[in-house]
């Protein structure tokens, strides 16, 4: 009998937990791109830098322009001011766009290099995973993690200068407003952790169901599809069934929406409370102690502290990010780490179509489609096809006449004797080789858009 390959219930190989070897294949993608990632990093610190000059004459131009009312000198902080801003902006889009290039190739890369192992893939692995599932991993998958490529690099970079210049510059005006600032940080840094690791699940949880959704989209949509369920009068269970994992996918992604508006809604409150904090703590070391703490210095702190926000918060956020992208990148691996079943022999022939005369002969041939399947769909099978002969298999569907051409075009390999052409065992004939000397006509006419 002609037995068909089981399917999965969900369409996916087993699933693999997101481990260090995944971070370490994420990081090693970066490596063919090291060059522009060195003029990222040289055009962050000089961002970072350049940037920092600016509190400091905000300073100067409150205390000795301002306050002394001095207008020369305020003219001269001020163009100074609009200067540095200017030239950190400018810095800014330059390794905005050395990211962005970065980001896009690796995409591209990741496409490519995804596309290429599935085409290599044998007809096992398609007839046994659903199409919507493929497409999910191809487009979906390599897709969500498109911000993760195009901007974690640069603004990992640019974030952790921001934020180590701005500490320094604020540890220079004063430690304890400093200290104040700073407090409340490694709370934030540990939810981060536990929100990264709820939303990671959340995220592969949601993937997941996307793939189901769109797996059940392409069943149920094609032509095939339509024509069964019209013809079975399924119509009802059939909206119902996306129905129900389109309500599935969204009760995820509001879960998944909601866990990171209410992490930042919190850092945000936060960090707008802190300047009022910070005000105050100002005045009582003013009034109480004599520090000294000019108005220049309380301003232009505030403005160090408002630097601040940003960068932290997008730390925070990468956080959070990489943990859920990492489910996707998991994801990606699984497929480009399955084995290709069917592969080129390591000194595989090439034979010129030319030269090819067409004599077939199957020896002893056995094979089932699942390696744990009881009886084989085919069993020691010989016969001869010379050239120039017509061959007409004739049986009951599933006696395996179909099952025959798949392994004479190498689409499976048999599991016991050889199917030779010419002579040459399929196995030791290249396999582009192969396609172009075997040729099949399917039952369905199917054509491949230019």
């Amino acid at each position: 009998m002609l037995s068909r390959p089981p399917a999965r219930s969900d369409g996916a190989p087993p699933r693999k937990s997101v481990s260090r070897a995944t971070v370490r294949r994420v990081v090693g993608i970066f490596r063919p791109y090291h060059r522009y990632l060195a003029g990222i990093f040289l055009l962050v610190l000089l961002a970072a830098g350049v940037g920092l000059f600016a509190p400091f004459y905000l300073r100067a131009l409150i205390n000795d322009g301002l306050l002394q009312r001095d207008l020369a000198v305020v003219t001269h902080y001020t163009w100074l001011t609009l200067l540095v801003t200017v030239g950190a902006a400018a810095l800014t889009l330059g390794y905005g766009y050395l990211s962005l290039v970065v980001g896009q190739n690796l995409m591209r890369d990741l496409r490519n290099q995804l596309n290429e192992h599935l085409q290599g893939m044998s007809l096992r692995f398609f007839t046994a995973t659903r199409t919507g599932e493929i497409q999910s991993r191809l487009v979906s998958d390599v897709g969500g993690v498109q911000n993760v490529l195009s901007d974690t690099a640069a603004s990992v970079l640019s974030n952790v200068a921001l934020v180590l210049s701005t500490l320094v510059a604020m540890i220079y005006m004063d430690w304890r407003l400093t200290l104040l600032s700073v407090g409340i940080l490694p709370i934030f840094a540990f939810l981060a952790a536990r929100v990264g690791e709820v939303s990671r699940v959340l995220r592969t949880k949601s993937q997941q169901q996307l793939a189901d959704l769109n797996a059940t989209m392409q069943e149920t949509l094609s032509v095939s599809g339509v024509l069964l369920t019209k013809t079975s009068g399924r119509r009802a269970l059939t909206v119902e069934k996306f129905t129900q994992e389109n309500e599935a996918l969204n009760q995820t992604q509001l879960r998944l929406s909601m866990l990171m508006r209410l992490f930042f809604n919190l850092i945000g409150l936060s960090f707008s409370l802190t300047p009022a904090l910070v005000y105050w703590l100002a005045a009582w070391l003013s009034l109480r102690e004599g520090s000294g703490l000019s108005l220049g210095t309380i301003v232009a702190f505030t403005a160090l502290q408002t630097r601040l926000f940003f960068p932290l918060t997008s730390l925070l956020n990468v956080q959070v990010e990489i943990a859920s992208a990492l489910a996707l990148f998991d994801r990606i691996f699984e497929y480009l780490d399955l084995p290709q079943e069917i592969q080129d022999a390591p000194n595989a022939i090439i034979l010129a179509r030319a030269e090819v005369r067409g004599d077939v002969e199957f020896e002893e041939v056995s094979f089932r489609y699942d390696p744990d399947q009881e009886t084989h769909t085919l069993h020691n099978i010989s016969l001869s096809a010379r050239a120039g002969e017509h061959i007409a298999l004739v049986g009951p569907s599933g006696s395996g006449k179909t099952t025959l051409t798949y392994l004479l075009a190498r689409l499976y390999d048999a599991d016991a004797g050889r199917i030779l052409i010419d002579g040459h065992d399929v196995r030791d004939i290249a396999l582009e080789s192969l396609g172009q000397i075997v040729g099949m006509v399917t039952q369905e006419s199917f054509l491949l858009h230019a």
